[in-house]
């Protein structure tokens, strides 16, 4: 059976609605920057994940090419993630969306070396005829972190992100936006399938002891 990053890692991808404290370690990915509002058609966000999932689906079946991963096993591709913020890095003010700076990426196995994920590059902008440049290998160690599952539109995420906060704060801890820590979205639903209500999402904001 196929690893399922979802089911191994449930604290990491499975939280509870009610928020809690949790310390996440360095993961690598595939990842595209950005800007401007996601939901925009044909928009730069759109194009963007589409090169991801181009680069994660040419490392998931590599095992039936040429090109030997050391270490590869089946797994299924982990979720779509993002990360964040605005040009003052302190907030996300989701009535401003064209403002939106993001990271958006997709974790990798601990097996894929940089030089699988260039082979991967290569690989795909070669038979998709596509220019997968804009992807980059991105290793972030999050750290510290208030999280909660939210289910509901992205839209209306500001009472879930308020509970989530004001629970750090009662527990001892700051909400820490930095230039390196950001607003943090993990999405486990396909918004073009489900409902906007029943979308679930994981939602994470970088902490420090007060």
């Amino acid at each position: 059976m196929a690893f399922d990053y979802k089911k191994e890692y449930k604290e990491y991808y499975m939280p509870s609605k009610k928020p809690g404290i949790v310390t996440i370690p360095a993961m690598n990915y595939i990842a595209v920057r950005g800007q401007g509002d996601p939901n925009k058609e044909d928009g730069e966000y759109k194009r963007c994940v589409g090169l991801l999932y181009g680069i994660a689906f040419t490392i998931k079946m590599s095992y039936k090419g040429t090109h030997k991963i050391d270490g590869y096993f089946s797994y299924v591709v982990p979720p779509l993630e993002g990360l964040w913020w605005q040009e003052d890095g302190k907030s996300l003010d989701l009535t401003h969306k064209e403002d939106f700076r993001w990271i958006s990426m997709i974790r990798l196995p601990d097996f894929v070396t940089v030089k699988d994920f260039e082979w991967a590059v290569a690989e795909a902008s070669m038979k998709k005829k596509t220019d997968f440049g804009r992807v980059e290998f991105f290793t972030y160690e999050e750290g510290q972190c208030v999280q909660c599952m939210y289910v509901g539109s992205y839209d209306d995420e500001s009472a879930a992100i308020q509970m989530m906060d004001a629970f750090a704060i009662e527990n001892g801890y700051q909400i820490d936006f930095t230039s390196g820590r950001y607003h943090h979205e993990i999405y486990l639903s396909d918004p073009r399938r489900t409902a906007p209500e029943k979308c679930k999402t994981v939602i994470r904001h970088p902490v420090r002891p007060e």
